[in-house]
């Protein structure tokens, strides 16, 4: 009977043993890598684009005083837009703005062209001109203005009948004073100029009879013989413009307009320059 307990005590232990060096302890498993997900500052392709270059085009006037205008001194731009495109070039992160000399008739063609990424130069947004650029939100409201000369005797746009009018080429000034020109029954004749200076110096010489563009650039040619008179057609809002296809850039002209406005910082780039 000792000798059977001895047996079974031996079995027991054995087995104790096997099951000992089968048994194994729990390990831990390893947590599964976060998956990356895109950055929330992650740039469009055609941002990117821009910001590797290190530079950003932008088509602005020359010739319009306080907006756009080449000092003949010291042969540099400045301006309100030429701010405006320095906050942009911020936040794409490039390093600096190259400015190209732009009129009514060439900032579209240079923007298709991609001479230039951007059109910053007093360009009135229209429904038709939507058609063919991406437009940013208003930055800036003007009128359609008439300046004469004081010793004219004009007082409004119906005094001008039979009268020349000096516009720019491919400007929205023609058909917003030709439709008001046709309500009060005057009869004008338009003749169309590359830059404002040769208006002004068209309308200097008697050339024409009234200079008519935007409210805030005739002010810019105003002198001691000429008055701008109170009649104000077709408010012209003034965008930013980008080429078509270029939505990554668009988006971010638009957000940086939206955030100038909210922070108050766009009335005061505008004040600066005597704009409000």
């Amino acid at each position: 009977m000792k000798k059977i307990g001895m047996i079974l005590t031996s079995l027991l232990l054995v087995a104790g043993l096997v099951t000992g060096c089968g048994s194994t302890a729990p390990s831990a498993t390893p947590a599964p890598a976060p998956t990356p997900t895109p950055s929330a500052t992650e740039q469009a392709a055609d941002v990117k684009a821009i910001k590797d270059r290190g530079v950003l085009k932008v088509g602005v006037k020359v010739d319009v005083p306080k907006f756009g205008y080449k000092d003949p001194k010291t042969e540099k731009v400045e301006g309100f837009e030429i701010d405006l495109a320095n906050v942009v070039a911020q936040k794409i992160g490039a390093a600096k703005v190259e400015t190209t000399a732009v009129t009514a008739k060439t900032r579209g063609p240079l923007l298709d062209s991609g001479d230039v990424d951007l059109v910053i130069a007093t360009f009135t947004v229209t429904e038709e001109r939507k058609k063919s650029y991406n437009f940013s939100d208003p930055y800036f409201v003007d009128g359609v203005r008439l300046m004469v000369k004081k010793s004219a005797g004009f007082t409004s746009l119906k005094d001008l009948n039979g009268k020349k009018i000096g516009v720019a080429q491919s400007a929205t000034s023609k058909k917003a004073i030709q439709e008001q020109a046709d309500k009060v029954g005057a009869k004008v004749t338009f003749l169309e100029f590359a830059t404002y200076p040769e208006i002004k110096t068209a309308l200097d010489s008697g050339r024409v009879d009234c200079f008519s563009v935007d409210g805030s650039i005739l002010f810019g040619y105003m002198d001691e013989t000429t008055i701008i008179l109170d009649d104000s057609f077709s408010p012209q809002d003034y965008g930013i413009a980008s080429k078509m296809g270029k939505d990554g850039l668009a988006k971010l002209v638009n957000q940086t307009i939206a955030d100038l406005k909210k922070s108050g910082e766009l009335v005061k780039m505008q004040q600066k320059w005597g704009l409000k």
